[in-house]
């Protein structure tokens, strides 16, 4: 009798890490004071990074087409600089989900989706069709009893510029779910200079 192997399944994305600069850090601080007493899940701050695709559960057999596709796209983009700015939640101050804080429009940024996408596209694999509204989920929002606090914690920096952060690598994750939460452990970066 012939046995079939175990095709092994990876829950995959692809991504932008964000360092935390002092900003970026003190905003946290405050939100998490001012809803000490909601049911919020923080993010972790070594966990940052903007999504440009989330694959889900994709078998082993296709991360190396994945890998080729990235190395691939990824090598003399160049590097650039984007700009975290603002705060706001999803879906909305009535049924609150998730606080965010955003990432202002970059042309580079956008470009490095689109080559990205249409690559996965190349490769046999489609993502949904959304716009691409790159963010950082700052925490998720389990119950909230206070509504009003949460709109102006929210409006304190719904306009602030918070930080810059270079973009030099794009990093393909595994993301492993533990009861504490996601691991997000880099199975490969693709650098963007030209070197």
């Amino acid at each position: 009798m012939r046995y079939k192997t175990q095709i092994k399944m990876q829950r995959i994305f692809i991504a932008v890490k964000i360092d935390t600069g002092e900003n970026l850090l003190n905003m946290i601080s405050d939100l998490k004071a001012g809803l000490k007493n909601e049911r919020v899940k923080w993010t972790e701050v070594e966990n940052f990074h903007i999504t440009l695709a989330f694959l889900g559960d994709t078998d082993e057999t296709k991360t190396e087409a994945i890998n080729n596709m990235l190395r691939r796209t990824c090598k003399g983009f160049g590097e650039f600089e984007i700009f975290i700015k603002g705060t706001g939640v999803f879906k909305n101050f009535n049924d609150p989900r998730i606080i965010w804080t955003g990432i202002e429009i970059s042309e580079k940024l956008i470009e490095l989706y689109d080559c990205i996408k249409s690559g996965l596209k190349d490769t046999g694999i489609a993502l949904e069709e959304r716009t691409f509204r790159p963010h950082l989920t700052l925490g998720r929002i389990k119950s909230i009893r206070d509504n009003e606090n949460l709109r102006s914690l929210v409006a304190r920096y719904l306009n602030a510029e918070i930080q810059s952060q270079p973009v030099y690598e794009v990093i393909l994750y595994e993301s492993i779910l533990f009861q504490t939460g996601p691991v997000y452990k880099p199975l490969a970066k693709y650098p963007l200079a030209n070197k």
